[in-house]
């Protein structure tokens, strides 16, 4: 990452000490630390989570060629995670019963099944726009998919520097790598400007990078650490900032919006991508996850060496925050979120 630029950890810092419309508040952060602390205990945090859900790829198949397949599945739904809500209705998007993340997921692999290539560069570099919205096709039959004009552009461009320069395969992106996850963070927003979630704020270029290292996090998951998935630096990726976590972070006390900007999200006005108020919610959030990350570590060393730190990091964090979240929706609806229609999240 160029010196110009602060990379994620670094950006949460300086964003959170400029900021003009959010407070990070460190009982909130102690709070939610004992809540991740206790969940590790009881072993409700894992990596094997994220191959273990029916939707994701298994790399552990007992077919050879799934292994490598697993890759470049990961890479196009990973291309594509962003926005799956229209201003009117955040939920009407549906696959298979799925909403959100989920419904891209089994779209993906509906159309796997189907015998639809989606998954290799040569085609979804050359797709159309009436393929993309058949596969993306929801249960309802009416609901398009949001942002179906950007994904394929998305599409487009991932799809033929893959064939122009990694001989058609994101594998040869992970091992250019070379075992680093900050080296291969690099290469995607190098290589893929969709991925190139950045922003101007208080005279400085911050990085977000939220579907960037959702890319790299995913990668680790999903091979459970080992093999593709081995990165010697993993823990310096943070959490991945989007609209839904840092309603956990204020339900926890740890995010605390001015009255100024909670009476605004109350609006449901869409804002623009880079405007502050947006950075602010952002960069706060992967500041506070930082913090948690930091603070949890500590604890395991004092007081449970036990518990490997290995899988402790931002990733699980930020993957059992985002559960959290879904799982109690009703409790967290109150809350206001920020929206923006964004590839980047």
């Amino acid at each position: 990452m160029s010196s110009s630029k602060l990379n994620p950890r670094k950006s949460g810092a300086y964003i959170v000490e400029h900021a003009k419309h959010v407070r990070v508040l460190p009982a909130g952060i102690e709070k939610l630390t004992q809540e991740i602390v206790k969940a590790l205990i009881e072993k409700r945090i894992a990596v094997e989570n994220f191959s273990q859900h029916e939707l994701h790829p298994n790399p552990d198949s007992n077919q050879p060629e799934d292994y490598s397949k697993a890759a470049d599945w990961v890479f196009v739904l990973d291309t594509l995670n962003f926005c799956f809500w229209t201003p009117d209705n955040y939920t009407k998007y549906k696959v298979d019963g799925y909403t959100g993340y989920f419904a891209l997921c089994a779209a993906v692999k509906r159309a796997i099944k189907e015998g639809v290539d989606v998954i290799t560069p040569k085609f979804y570099s050359e797709i159309d726009l009436k393929t993309l919205k058949h596969i993306f096709r929801s249960d309802d039959g009416e609901t398009v998919i949001p942002l179906l004009q950007k994904r394929l552009e998305s599409l487009h461009e991932v799809g033929k520097v893959l064939i122009d320069k990694y001989g058609g395969s994101f594998e040869n992106v992970i091992k250019k790598a070379e075992k680093s996850a900050v080296r291969l963070l690099d290469l995607v927003v190098e290589e893929f400007p969709c991925f190139r979630d950045e922003a101007e704020f208080a005279g400085k270029r911050v990085s977000i990078l939220k579907r960037a290292q959702i890319l790299v996090g995913d990668v680790w998951s999903c091979y459970r650490g080992q093999g593709l998935g081995y990165f010697n630096d993993i823990d310096q990726i943070t959490m991945f900032a989007d609209y839904r976590i840092p309603q956990v972070l204020v339900h926890f006390g740890s995010l605390e919006y001015t009255s100024e900007l909670m009476e605004f999200l109350k609006t449901d006005t869409i804002l623009e991508n880079g405007d502050p108020r947006e950075v602010e919610i952002r960069g706060a959030s992967i500041h506070i996850i930082e913090q948690v990350r930091d603070a949890v570590v500590k604890i395991l060393k004092e007081q449970h060496p036990e518990i490997s730190l290995d899988n402790v990091n931002s990733i699980v964090i930020d993957q059992y925050l985002w559960d959290y979240r879904r799982r109690h929706n009703a409790d967290l609806e109150h809350i206001p979120f920020h929206k923006v229609l964004s590839i980047y999240y």
